[in-house]
């Protein structure tokens, strides 16, 4: 039962709850309401909501977001968060909270997201903190993965419009090298340093797949088989940083790159926003289509029953003029 006559909350209580939560004006105020006027149990009851909220939208995809680097001398951060929409990915709350995450993985260096979530952010922790944003801005926030590396001598960084980046650590080489071979595995996205790193699973795999497609060349098996290797070593050069022709310079290899400039790559990591979510596509071809088409049967219809109409006969099919 409503309560026939409740408090009277004050404009200046709405105000400073607002600014200590962040809050709509009617929420603030129908939490005053609630806790009759007590501004610390108001915002409590806020952020337990707020929680609630939260874990109802966890399951809803989220593939926007951004990729933030935070570094300090031969170490760094590669961080990616995300949420639902373009807009608010390009937020301050959501930007802040994401470079305030990355440093804290920096400085502690968590093993786990878990354990980086669980970390402290003020009062709260970074994961009730992470819920509460949820809860303000109205769509799902997850911290999808983190990775710490650490170089020998130099290690590179890239970051391409907060949505793709890339660390490299090197033996060996400057900070030149280290930035273009980070900018190399932004745009080239190798998938391994060489072909060492490849898992036989892998090599196995492809090798089927290059088998299956020269039987049909009706060739010699010696000269297949010659054929296949060939396309191995290819696609191999393909996927592994070493194998593929430098951005700046496709006249050169990656590999011969390092060999002039004395530089081994000892490990890289590249993380681009929602790659490899799956998330819903808008046909808007198809949709403009289906309204066309649809459009047309109504219209199709329409010229049919009037030319019905027109025909010179009533309505019980005889003709109009009396014959």
């Amino acid at each position: 039962m409503k309560n026939p006559n409740p408090p009277t909350i004050s404009a200046d209580a709405v105000k400073q709850l607002r600014e200590r939560t962040g809050a709509g004006m009617m929420e603030c105020k129908k939490a005053l309401v609630e806790t009759h006027g007590d501004l610390d149990a108001a915002a409590e009851l806020m952020r337990k909501t707020g929680l609630a909220k939260a874990d109802k939208k966890a399951a809803r995809v989220a593939a926007e977001g951004a990729v933030v680097i935070e570094r300090s001398g031969t170490s760094a951060v590669l961080l990616e968060v995300n949420c639902e929409t373009d807009f608010v990915s390009r937020g301050d709350e959501f930007t802040n909270f994401a470079r305030d995450l990355a440093a804290a993985a920096l400085a502690a260096a968590p093993p786990t997201v878990e354990a980086l979530l669980s970390l402290p952010s003020g009062a709260a922790s970074f994961d009730e903190r992470r819920r509460a944003l949820v809860a303000k801005l109205g769509e799902n926030i997850s911290v999808r993965r983190c990775t710490r590396l650490t170089a020998p001598t130099v290690l590179g960084a890239y970051l391409h419009g907060g949505r793709i980046g890339a660390l490299v650590a090197l033996e060996g080489g400057d900070e030149p090298l280290g930035r273009d071979l980070a900018m190399h595995v932004v745009a080239a996205n190798p998938a391994y340093i060489d072909a060492g790193g490849v898992p036989p699973a892998v090599l196995d795999k492809e090798r089927g797949i290059l088998a299956e497609q020269a039987k049909g060349e009706n060739k010699p098996p010696e000269i297949i088989a010659r054929m296949v290797e060939g396309r191995l070593r290819k696609y191999l050069g393909e996927i592994t940083l070493l194998g593929q022709p430098f951005a700046k310079d496709p006249d050169t290899t990656v590999e011969k790159l390092l060999k002039k400039a004395g530089a081994t790559v000892v490990g890289f990591v590249r993380y681009e926003v929602g790659a490899g979510i799956e998330k819903k596509q808008d046909d808007f071809v198809s949709e403009v289509m289906k309204q066309v088409k649809d459009n047309s049967a109504k219209d199709t219809s329409v010229k049919d029953n009037s030319a019905k109409d027109n025909s010179g006969k009533d309505d019980n099919g005889k003709d109009k003029s009396g014959k």
